[in-house]
């Protein structure tokens, strides 16, 4: 565009509404600073606000928190004629005890697993048992097999 006299003439730029405060360098910039990731102060969170206040809870548990409490929950059994607390994990390992006693090789077999696991203080137990020790274990689940048949065959 050109005007009466030939010169080029560029159109007016329209003036920006700076609506969010002062976009330029200054001696406060750090403070007047907006942009991605800077909002205003005003519209900044407050501390104790969160971003997002229906998300995930604080405190929300993943399976192995869950499991954890469950097993860690006290129950009311009767021992002996006598009430006694124990924890519900306690309670399921005495019952593989008792399956044990009763004859079941499955629940024998499990707690003998779990007794040669790895336990607090010591790296690997299960390995380190002598050949002597382990020829005991061996006739033992020998006999008690055989004894758990002769139960078997009479039912």
């Amino acid at each position: 565009m050109c005007n009466e006299d030939g010169r080029v003439q560029m159109k007016p730029m329209k003036a920006r509404a700076i609506t969010r405060g002062y976009r330029g360098k200054s001696p406060n910039s750090a403070v007047d600073e907006i942009g991605y990731g800077k909002p205003p102060r005003a519209h900044q969170f407050k501390p104790g606000q969160s971003g997002n206040p229906r998300g995930r809870r604080k405190g929300a548990k993943n399976e192995t928190a869950i499991l954890r409490d469950l097993l860690n929950r006290k129950i009311d059994i009767r021992e002996g004629g006598r009430p006694r607390k124990i924890t519900i994990f306690e309670a399921i390992l005495l019952r593989f005890t008792e399956d044990a006693l009763k004859g079941n090789t499955k629940s024998a077999a499990f707690l003998f697993d779990r007794y040669a696991g790895p336990q607090e203080g010591e790296s690997q137990p299960g390995h380190d048992i002598s050949h002597d020790d382990r020829e005991v274990l061996d006739d033992f689940v020998r006999r008690f097999e055989a004894q758990f048949r002769g139960k078997r065959k009479k039912l």
